[in-house]
Formats: structure tokens, sequence, C-alpha cells
């Protein structure tokens, strides 16, 4: 059927990062065509994902964990490159390689039912609903199943402090760091615990005139190696939250950061030496409880980055308290809606393993549903493929 002004798909893929590219993978492996049974949409300008946003002097070699995509590798990858060139690169050939057909730039602005009585809600098995609206740049589609593999990168956490309005100097989100001669003199206080905040910290300290660190709480520095046994532990630290209806910790977070030479030095140094978070924000600095004062020109947040799911808000999909309890990859409230790299699937392997399962899960979802109910056909294109 064809939905006037409305394209028809059976699964929309919304983000072609990690864990979208992954799903996409799995729907091309189990028989679906690109633009026809599925769509892959990218708001982001070029292949890449978060990845080709990331400052000029992440090279390659200072990339933690980043594990190949299904069927193809990464291989000879000049180390001295910036991440986002290798990566990128990587990405654009993966989708090349496998006719994805991404959609880009395509932004979505809302996911909601698709309305009331025919031809959005046909008879229906196991989904018990019909289809899905996806709105956005390009135009509206239908679908009965829906991946959603938008990432963090673009809601960067920013916290609040009393006064923060009043600082004379730049403020700005780790996430905009332009890399370490854009602080070359200046006083600068460096907040957050994550490896972003470490990595950027010992670029700036070089160059600056001064340099603080302050975090919520003391960091845990990792040392030796990290197995598959503390992998599945800190995922599931993860999961518990997201089977609790709680906001995803991300999957760093849970893990410490690995302690590499250059970190050790750094550490030894009085780099990384740091202090408690500050009460407040002045003019000309921040101010501690206990009366001390530091004097900066730039305050950088390095404070991680929250879900960018504002788009299915139309499905009601959150707990009370604010995150989305899943099952798998399915969302409890809806069984059309996946969420892959979102939680414990955030890291590189994660996203991967979750694009295979959350496309397991909806070849059972629509081979159910293809079967004939009240003399209706049964689903066409990807559902057929899927019911093999």
């Amino acid at each position: 059927m064809n939905y006037t002004g409305v394209r028809e798909v059976e699964v929309v893929v919304i983000g072609a990062g990690q864990a979208g590219l992954a799903a996409a993978f799995h729907l091309r492996r189990v028989g679906g065509v690109p633009d026809r049974d599925f769509v892959v949409l990218d708001h982001s300008p070029r292949p890449g994902g978060a990845w080709q946003f990331r400052w000029p002097t992440l090279t390659y070699d200072k990339v933690h964990g980043m594990h190949a995509l299904p069927g193809m590798e990464l291989t000879g990858a000049d180390p001295q490159l910036p991440s986002s060139e290798v990566i990128g690169a990587y990405f654009d050939s993966y989708e090349q390689t496998f006719g994805l057909r991404v959609h880009r730039p395509v932004s979505v602005t809302a996911v909601r039912e698709g309305g009331e009585g025919p031809p959005w809600t046909e008879p229906v098995g196991a989904l018990g609903r019909g289809r899905l609206l996806v709105e956005t740049s390009e135009g509206d589609y239908a679908t009965r199943a829906l991946i959603n593999a938008t990432g963090t990168w673009d809601r960067p956490f920013w916290p609040r402090f009393p006064g923060q309005e009043t600082f004379g100097g730049r403020q700005l989100h780790s996430s905009r760091y332009p890399g370490p001669e854009d602080f070359r003199d200046a006083r600068v206080v460096v907040v957050g615990g994550g490896t972003s905040a470490v990595q950027q910290l010992m670029e700036i300290a070089p160059v600056a005139a001064a340099t603080t660190w302050v975090t919520r709480r003391p960091p845990v520095f990792r040392e030796g190696p990290f197995g598959e046994a503390q992998g599945r532990a800190a995922v599931a630290l993860v999961e518990e939250r997201v089977r609790q209806g709680l906001p995803p910790r991300s999957v760093v977070s849970v893990t410490g950061l690995p302690m590499t030479e250059a970190i050790r030095q750094a550490r030894e140094s009085g780099v990384l030496e740091r202090l408690p978070l500050f009460e407040r924000i002045t003019p000309r600095g921040v101010v501690w409880d206990d009366g001390r004062v530091v004097e900066a020109d730039v305050i950088l947040y390095a404070t991680g980055f929250r879900a960018a799911i504002d788009h299915l808000a139309p499905l009601r999909l959150r707990e009370p308290g604010g995150g989305i309890r899943m099952d798998g990859t399915r969302t409890l409230r809806d069984a059309r809606v996946h969420l892959v790299g979102y939680g414990p699937s955030a890291s590189t392997i994660g996203a991967n393993r979750a694009g295979r399962a959350a496309v397991g899960d909806i070849r059972r979802l629509l081979a159910a549903d293809s079967q004939p109910a009240d003399g209706q056909a049964g689903l066409a294109g990807l559902a057929g493929s899927l019911a093999s």
C-alpha cells in the first residue's frame, strides 16, 4: 500500500554510527533491501558517526577499544592520522561495500503513532499495533519497526553551578574542544573524570599557563588487563540501571580509566592531581566551600553526554525514574522500538552485538505478523525475508 506523501518501509534505522551500521548490515544479511524494506537515516553531513567530530589531535593510536564493524575489519590504518579521518573513511567504505544507501543529512524530528484507522492500523498479530510514523526533514516514513541508534554526541551534558553566568572567561564543552593551541598561556579548569577529560587535560597542560583538574568523585585508574569477565561485570552494572528504569551510565564510567604510560607520567608530574568539585563560579574563576580560589580564563566541561532520544518523546517510553526499561534492545513499553548503542550497548563491541540482536528480535516479530489475518495478505518485503 502507499500512503499519500508517506514512504512505507518495514524498518527505519535512525543513526549511522557503529550501532546503526551494524544493524543495517544484519538487515541486509537476512535479505532486506535498502530503500525498499528498510532505510537508514543519518543527520551527520558525512560518514563516521560521532567520530567525524572528534578533536583533530585525537589520533588513531590514542583511541581506546575501537571494535571493527561486522563483516569488515579496519586494517592498515596510519596510527598517526586523526581518528576522525581514519574511522570516517572506514565507515564510508563500509557503507559502500554493503550498499547500505544511508540517507544524509536527514534530521528526525519525531516518532509517533501513525494514526487511527486504516491504513495505519491494519490487522496485526505480535505487534498489537499499527505502524509508526517517522517524521523527518526529507519527508515521513511509515514503519513497522524502529531501530534507534542516535547515540549521545548531540546531547552534551552541561552541569550547572551558582554564578556560572557571571564568568568573564570562556566556557566550552569537550565536544567542541579545538585542540591544545587554543589554550596557550591560559589558566584552564577542566571539569570531569572521564577519558576525554584526561586526554584533553594532558594535551593542554604543556601549553597552558596553569591547569586545574576537578572531578565530582575521585577517579579510578585501572591497572592490568581488562578481560571478558571484567567487561561482563561492567555491562551488568549498566544493565541493572536500565532494568530499574533509570537513565543509563556509560559503560566507561564503571570500567575505570586505563593506566597507560602517558597517564602514569602525567600523574607523577602533578598534571593529574585532582581536586573535588568547586562550590560556585565567580567572574574570575572558581571557589570551594573551604575558601580555596582558583582564577581561570577557561572552564572546559568534559562532563559527558546524555542519550539523544528526544524525538521518541511522543511514544512515552520513559519510566518515572527518567530512563527507558528494556528487554535486550527492545523497549518494554513498545515492542516495535529497539534502542542500540544505548546503555549497556554503548561500547563499540556492544553496539555490534546490539545491532544483531535487534534484527533477530524484529525478524521474529515481523515474521509472526506476516501470517494472513482476517483475509488480509501477509507482510511483503523484509517481513517475508525475515520469515524465511
